[in-house]
């Protein structure tokens, strides 16, 4: 019936939200008639919600009879808000909600204060909060730093204002300008650390009353409450456009814990360089690759993202390690004594070198190169204990 009204909308209005009738409404009352433009406006919202209806079908069959990949794919989604513009000045954007029920997170987020989210905010927000949400918050409260959908700062602590301070410590040139996830209730006494830099955003899943007036004094900060955290376990579908079509994966829910790891080193880990390079290899999940990370007592000592080759990611993650503890006063680089884990295997010996002359005593990797014994070899005449995943997490 829907459909039916919609392809006559040059006689008839047809109305599928509340607003419509509102509009059709005013127009009444305004001009004693409805338009052929205010028509074909609400014909159109009204294809688009049978549309959206249809869709939802197709997916729940797809899933009912186990097609991951049917011969027609659609997916709708309700607008949110539009955006000033897209990831630069010149591009238009908007952003969508999929339909009910959502997976939480910055498309559920109440905004509490400051201007309009961008859209590279949204995205980065998002990166944010899906990597904290790794970290369950009864065991410890987590802090995720994020500039360009990187990681540049994650850590764990009794409680935010630890954890915040720790993952500050990583990269504090790159915290400027960023945006901050948390995994538990923001306090007062986090926010007053928050506050002392420029952030973009913050996201947690609620806030105490003294913390959101903290905040209330920042009018550039945006401050989002989203309820909960994102089950990172949960299954679902991620997708990117391409030239002349678009892109559908599952999303990557992996998660490698200490029974899946293969020891291939002489030298076993012991018991804190195991959690060590969990913790790592899960931040490396969440980081651009080539993604190598250094991390110490749940805390990133050093982070190298996005670059064209393994042994460069090394190199950078240990000059961030190094610069850190100098703005920190520290004697040695925050790499020494870490676990490195890298997203995907070393090719060469090279990048694992690199790591060693940072101070690694640990490395973490899906292993699966022609040349693992030379990787290996290696690890062993360095006297560094080595574990394989056999999962890849790139991320690009």
């Amino acid at each position: 019936m829907i459909r039916s009204a919609a392809k006559n909308h040059g006689y008839v209005c047809v109305c599928t939200e509340a607003g419509d009738v509102a509009e059709v409404v005013a127009a009444l009352q305004a001009e004693g008639a409805t338009s052929l433009a205010l028509r074909k406006r609400l014909a159109a919202r009204a294809y688009a919600r049978t549309a959206a209806y249809d869709a939802a079908i197709a997916a729940w069959f797809a899933k009912a009879i186990g097609d991951t990949a049917p011969a027609r794919k659609t997916f709708t989604g309700s607008l949110i808000q539009t955006t000033r513009y897209g990831e630069n000045a010149h591009q238009s954007a908007a952003f969508y909600g999929f339909a009910r029920p959502r997976r939480v997170g910055v498309a559920t987020a109440r905004q509490l204060q400051g201007k309009e989210l961008s859209y590279n905010n949204i995205n980065d927000t998002d990166a944010a909060f899906e990597l904290v949400a790794e970290f369950d918050p009864a065991e410890s409260a987590a802090v995720a730093i994020i500039k360009h959908a990187n990681p540049c700062g994650v850590a764990l602590g009794d409680d935010l204002k630890t954890a915040y301070l720790r993952a500050l410590q990583c990269d504090p040139v790159s915290a400027y300008g960023g945006i901050i996830a948390v995994n538990r209730r923001l306090d007062a006494e986090a926010a007053r650390e928050i506050v002392s830099i420029f952030t973009e955003v913050v996201i947690a899943p609620d806030a105490d009353d003294e913390a959101i007036a903290l905040f209330a004094n920042e009018k550039n900060l945006r401050l989002l409450l989203t309820g909960g955290l994102p089950d990172p376990r949960a299954e679902g579908e991620t997708f990117r456009s391409v030239s002349g079509g678009f892109l559908v994966q599952s999303r990557d829910i992996a998660r490698v814990t200490a029974s899946d790891l293969k020891i291939v080193t002489k030298r076993p880990p012991t018991a804190r360089e195991v959690e060590d390079m969990l913790f790592a290899f899960t931040i490396a999940k969440h980081t651009k690759s080539n993604a190598v990370i250094y991390a110490k007592d749940g805390q990133t000592a050093g982070i190298g993202a996005g670059q064209m080759n393994r042994r460069d990611s090394a190199r950078i993650a240990a000059m961030r390690a190094a610069e850190a503890a100098e703005a920190a006063g520290l004697p040695q680089s925050l790499a020494k004594g870490s676990a490195c884990a890298s997203d995907a295997f070393f090719p060469f010996p090279d990048g694992l070198i690199q790591a060693v002359e940072a101070g690694a005593t640990a490395v973490i990797q899906p292993g699966g190169s022609i040349r693992d014994k030379r990787v290996i070899a290696a690890a062993d005449a360095a006297g560094i204990a080595m574990a394989f995943t056999g999962v890849r997490v790139f991320r690009h």
